[in-house]
């Protein structure tokens, strides 16, 4: 396929190169991020499934789970369809508004995860720190608007963004990614693009940056906490409670943090790299956080047998 560089106001589409320099590997590459979607899809799902299906486990800290599972089935289904049919179908073109959306939904439902784990860590916190006052300081209506604050933080963070990135001029359509990252497209404008770029880095900075200090000073005294247990059982329970939950929140920001300013500032990545981590930033932790919760959390290991059981009896 050929790719033209002619500048266009606003162009009708975009193509997206997928991984330079690794083209002719794009093939193989697909198998694995299709393997990784299903499991993505099939995990979350049953996290969905045993939360909505087991009484027991319509708690805040388990709605929070299907929050979080939810958001991760939504930034899956924004990326992969699209990233599989450009690796095995060539299918490189993308509308312009397709391409906004795809951004937006990124931008925003990443920003919207981070704001359910801080909700997750606040509600450890209250079960760690302040137990007898937890069902009155979290009831369950609470939970609720914890979740919509989040996402409509999130989703709010990104549209000044995606009207931004309306405004520009182009002066090319190929974009040098599998997907509509922003800074990608960015990159395509014959203009200006500071304030693209100090609202991205800023609102990134503010939302991701706010969330974990804050969740780093719920966890800092839920471990002054634990360690004032008189029990070593209740000490060591109370750790593999907030092990799952600590896990989680490490695989979320620590390459979501790395992928974000290689982009920005390292020049000296080489660019199938930045790619790369960018695509698998956006399916690795959705897979693995259903996985974590199952093998650390008994209530969901107990739920899902208990739903296996009841499928293999109605058959």
């Amino acid at each position: 396929m050929q790719h033209t560089n002619r500048s266009h106001q606003k162009p009708a589409s975009f193509l997206l190169m997928g991984i330079p320099g690794l083209e002719a590997s794009h093939f193989w590459i697909a198998f694995p991020f299709f393997m990784y979607a299903v499991a993505v899809l099939l995990g979350n799902t049953a996290v969905l499934l045993v939360v909505r299906l087991e009484p027991a486990l319509h708690q805040p800290m388990y709605l929070f789970l299907c929050m979080l599972s939810t958001i991760d089935l939504v930034l899956c289904t924004s990326t992969v369809p699209k990233l599989l049919a450009l690796f095995w179908a060539n299918a490189a073109e993308i509308a312009f508004g397709a391409c906004a959306a795809q951004m937006f939904f990124i931008r925003g439902f990443s920003a919207a995860e981070s704001g359910i784990l801080l909700a997750m860590a606040f509600d450890r916190y209250l079960a760690i720190c302040r137990p007898l006052h937890y069902g009155s300081l979290l009831p369950p209506e609470s939970v609720g608007k914890l979740g919509a604050a989040a996402v409509l933080r999130g989703l709010g963070l990104m549209t000044p963004l995606t009207c931004l990135l309306a405004r520009l001029t182009y002066c090319s359509r190929v974009v040098a990614h599998s997907y509509c990252e922003h800074m990608a497209v960015v990159k395509l404008a014959c203009g200006g693009t500071q304030p693209n770029d100090i609202y991205g880095i800023t609102a990134a900075t503010l939302a991701v940056g706010t969330d974990s200090i804050c969740i780093a000073i719920s966890y800092a005294l839920i471990l002054r906490a634990v360690l004032g247990f008189s029990s070593k059982e209740a000490s060591v329970k109370t750790f593999g409670t907030c092990g799952s939950h600590l896990g989680v929140i490490l695989l979320f920001y620590t390459p979501g943090l790395f992928s974000f300013y290689t982009q920005h500032f390292g020049q000296h990545v080489p660019r199938h790299v930045h790619i790369l981590l960018a695509d698998l930033y956006l399916i690795v932790p959705p897979m693995l956080n259903p996985i974590i919760y199952g093998m650390k959390t008994k209530q969901i290991r107990d739920g899902a047998l208990r739903l296996m059981e009841r499928g293999s009896a109605q058959s």
